[in-house]
């Protein structure tokens, strides 16, 4: 009462706007005092600029942004879940469209071709094919000393890269050093063999280990010493997994949300990984059972969510 009795004393126009600017502060007070939890238990405060920055990735225009927020700033509350956050701005985007929606999600669709490794390996051989390079998966390749299982072999004019995927379910798993040892050393006993055979002595041929969550610290530095390619989800910065993604529009068909989870595994069993490949793909839709209304709601959220 003290502050609106003082407001008033000032004269004009300035009353509503000097109010609004105190209503606003107060806002902001509110919001800075309010922690939320992470999926891995860590406690820290909310940071409205990480929910902005994330929406404005998925391509969504100022407006609907600022619709979100607004929305999403009214229901939280000290301890909500990052998750429950997520949950509401995906919610509402999904209201406003199919395609931001579907990009919003991407990280989590990722996450969502498990639980095992091989739909991920599947998606990392498309999007290496997106680059011009021939693919081959499962491949058994002869070292040195033993024989080698590798994830996947992109081939292109004069260059040959050997991948090996590390898939996590977990939110919070990381890959840490030993991995890329381990694929390092399988790598150097394949080349080993190809040096002593004389075979692709005009190739460059180059190991990679691709991951869907992060690289560890020391990963990071081993594999740059040994001159070992690494591609996690945000490592490195301009040739990361999330941004080969947006560049190529091969999103998952887990970022369909027209699509139950039972139908996602369907088709993922059947070696489908990208929504673009739903376009014409009509046939395997009705062999899991999905209606033709159902195909055409799905097939037009997967167009919408390819176009750049």
């Amino acid at each position: 009462m003290v502050v609106i009795l003082f407001f008033f004393r000032i004269k004009g126009a300035g009353v509503v706007a000097i109010l609004l600017d105190y209503l606003f502060l107060l806002n902001m007070n509110q919001r800075s005092q309010i922690s939320i939890i992470k999926t891995s238990g860590e406690r820290v405060k909310y940071d409205r600029d990480k929910l902005i920055a994330a929406l404005r990735n998925s391509g969504a225009e100022e407006e609907q942004i600022n619709r979100v927020v607004a929305t999403v700033e009214k229901r939280v509350y000290d301890g909500i879940s990052s998750r429950k956050i997520y949950e509401m701005a995906y919610s509402m985007l999904k209201k406003e469209s199919h395609r931001f929606a579907g990009r919003y999600k991407l990280k989590k669709a990722i996450f969502e071709l498990g639980p095992s490794g091989f739909p991920f390996e599947t998606f990392v051989g498309r999007l290496f094919e997106s680059f011009g390079y021939e693919v081959k998966t499962g491949q058994h390749i002869q070292g040195k000393c033993v024989q080698h299982e590798v994830d996947v072999v992109a081939i292109n004019p004069g260059e040959q890269i050997i991948i090996e995927c590390k898939f996590h379910s977990d939110y919070n798993g990381k890959t840490n050093v030993q991995v890329p040892l381990y694929i390092d050393s399988r790598f150097r006993d394949i080349e080993a063999e190809w040096v002593r055979e004389k075979k692709y002595e005009k190739l460059n041929v180059k190991g990679f280990v691709v991951t869907n969550s992060r690289f560890t610290l020391d990963a990071i530095q081993y594999a740059e010493c040994a001159g070992l390619g690494l591609i996690s989800w945000d490592y490195p910065k301009q040739s990361s997994l999330k941004h080969y993604i947006d560049e190529s529009g091969l999103h998952p068909l887990t970022s369909l949300h027209s699509l139950k989870k039972h139908e996602q595994k369907s088709l993922l069993e059947k070696g489908i990984v990208l929504s673009r490949e739903l376009l014409d793909r009509s046939d395997l839709m009705k062999e899991i059972g999905i209606d033709e209304n159902r195909i055409g709601r799905i097939r037009n959220e997967a167009q919408h969510l390819i176009i750049k």
